[in-house]
C-alpha cells in the first residue's frame, strides 16, 4: 500500500499534525485499524512538543465521515468472533481521548457527518463545518441506538433538540448544526484551502487556541438560511420533553397550531418508520445519559452494546437496508405497543 492509499493520511507541517481520513469511496467510514492508528497517532502528538495543535480532516467531497463500519459489525455477529467488541471498546476510547486531549484538536468537516463521524468530532475543541456539511445520528434507522457518546452529547443540547435527533435520526444542515451547538464556525468549502494556506504561515508564538479560534472567525460566513430550529425549537422542546415514545408520540398527534402542524405529522412518520425497541431504548438512554458523566455514557453505550446484536434490532435493520437491501425491516417486536416498560428497563439492568 503506497503512502496515498492508507486509510489515514498523516502530516506536520508549520508545527500542526493533520490526520486526513481517507477512505473517501467509503465515505470515510472507520474501521479498526483506523481507530488503532488515529489513537496511536493523537498520543504521540500529545508528547511531542514540535506539534501545537492538530486538524482532523477528510478526502473526498462527499463526506467527513458517515460512520463506523457497520458491515463489519454484522459479519462479526455471524462469525461469532470478538471483532465488534474490540471495535466498540477502541472506538469508544479513541473518542473518549479526543474529549481531553492536550492540544488544541481543530474537526474540518465537510459533507456528511454522521455517527462514527460525530463521535471522532463532537469532543474536539474547535469544530468547524462548511455551508456543504449534514450531521446526525441515525442509529435507529438501522435498529441501533445513538452511541460513540451521543448519550452525553445529545441530551445536552438546548431545548431538548438533541432528544429530537436522537429519536428521530434525522440530519440537521449548516445552520441548525450551528443553532444546536452542533459546531462552532462555518467555513465556506471554497476557504477550506485559504485555511491551509494561513496556518501555513502562522507564527505560534501566540497561545493556540486563541489564534486558531481568531483565524477561523475571520475566515466563517454568517450568511447561511435561517435555522430551521430557530422556529421549531419550541415546539420540539414541548413534545420531546415527555418520558417514553407513546406520549411523545401522542403530543405530536395532538399539534394544532398551523406553524407546527405539518411538522408534527411528518416528525410522527419518520418515529413509526423507525424500530420501536431502538427509539425507545434510545429515548431512556439519552434521559439517563443527561445526568452521568462521560465516562459513565460510555460505559452505558458498551453495556447496551452487549446486549444488542441478539436481543436488539440491529442485526434486522442491517440485513434489510445494507445486506439484502430490500428495505423492509422486520422490527421485533414490530409494535411500539409491544415494548414494555420491563424490556427497556432489562436492557439498563447491572449498570
Amino acid at each position: 500500500m503506497s503512502a496515498t492509499e492508507a486509510p489515514v493520511l498523516v502530516e506536520v507541517r508549520n508545527r500542526v499534525g493533520y490526520l486526513t481520513l481517507n477512505r473517501p469511496a467509503s465515505l470515510n467510514a472507520v474501521t479498526l485499524p483506523m481507530v488503532r492508528f488515529l489513537h496511536r497517532q493523537l498520543q504521540d502528538w500529545a508528547d511531542d512538543r514540535d506539534v501545537v495543535a492538530v486538524v482532523l480532516r477528510a478526502a473526498g467531497e462527499k463526506a467527513f465521515c458517515a460512520g463506523g463500519d457497520i458491515r463489519m459489525l454484522y459479519d462479526s455477529h455471524l462469525n461469532g468472533d470478538s471483532l465488534r467488541w474490540d471495535f466498540f471498546e477502541e472506538e469508544y476510547a479513541l473518542d473518549q481521548y479526543i474529549h481531553a486531549y492536550a492540544k488544541p484538536l481543530l474537526a474540518l468537516m465537510n459533507g456528511y457527518v454522521l455517527g462514527g463521524g460525530m463521535g471522532l468530532v463532537q469532543g474536539a475543541s474547535l469544530r468547524v463545518i462548511s455551508e456543504r456539511t449534514r450531521m446526525g445520528m441515525p442509529e435507529v434507522g438501522i435498529g441501533y441506538f445513538p452511541d460513540v457518546g451521543g448519550s452525553y452529547f445529545l441530551p445536552r443540547l438546548p431545548q431538548n433538540l438533541g432528544i429530537y435527533m436522537g429519536v428521530t435520526g434525522n440530519h440537521v444542515d449548516t445552520a441548525d448544526a450551528l443553532h444546536a451547538g452542533l459546531a462552532d464556525h462555518c467555513v465556506p468549502h471554497e476557504r477550506f484551502a485559504e485555511l491551509q494556506q494561513r496556518l501555513d504561515q502562522q507564527d505560534w508564538s501566540a497561545p493556540t487556541a486563541e489564534t486558531l479560534d481568531t483565524l477561523l472567525a475571520s475566515l466563517a460566513t454568517d450568511e447561511l438560511p435561517a435555522a430551521s430550529f430557530a422556529s421549531l425549537a419550541p415546539a420540539i422542546e414541548q413534545h420531546f420533553a415527555y418520558e417514553d415514545i407513546p406520549a411523545i408520540r401522542e403530543s405530536l398527534a395532538g399539534e394544532t397550531r398551523p406553524e407546527y402542524r405539518d411538522w408534527a405529522a411528518d416528525t410522527l412518520k419518520v418515529i413509526d418508520s423507525r424500530s420501536p425497541l431502538a427509539v425507545s431504548v434510545t429515548l431512556e438512554m439519552l434521559r439517563r445519559g443527561r445526568e452521568l458523566s462521560l465516562a459513565d455514557c460510555f460505559r452505558m453505550e458498551l453495556h447496551l452494546d452487549r446486549q444488542w446484536f441478539d436481543q436488539g434490532d440491529i442485526m434486522e435493520g442491517v440485513r434489510a437496508l445494507i445486506v439484502d437491501k430490500d428495505k423492509n425491516p422486520r422490527w421485533n417486536p414490530p409494535t411500539l405497543a409491544e415494548v414494555t416498560p420491563q424490556r427497556i428497563a432489562g436492557f439498563f439492568a447491572g449498570i
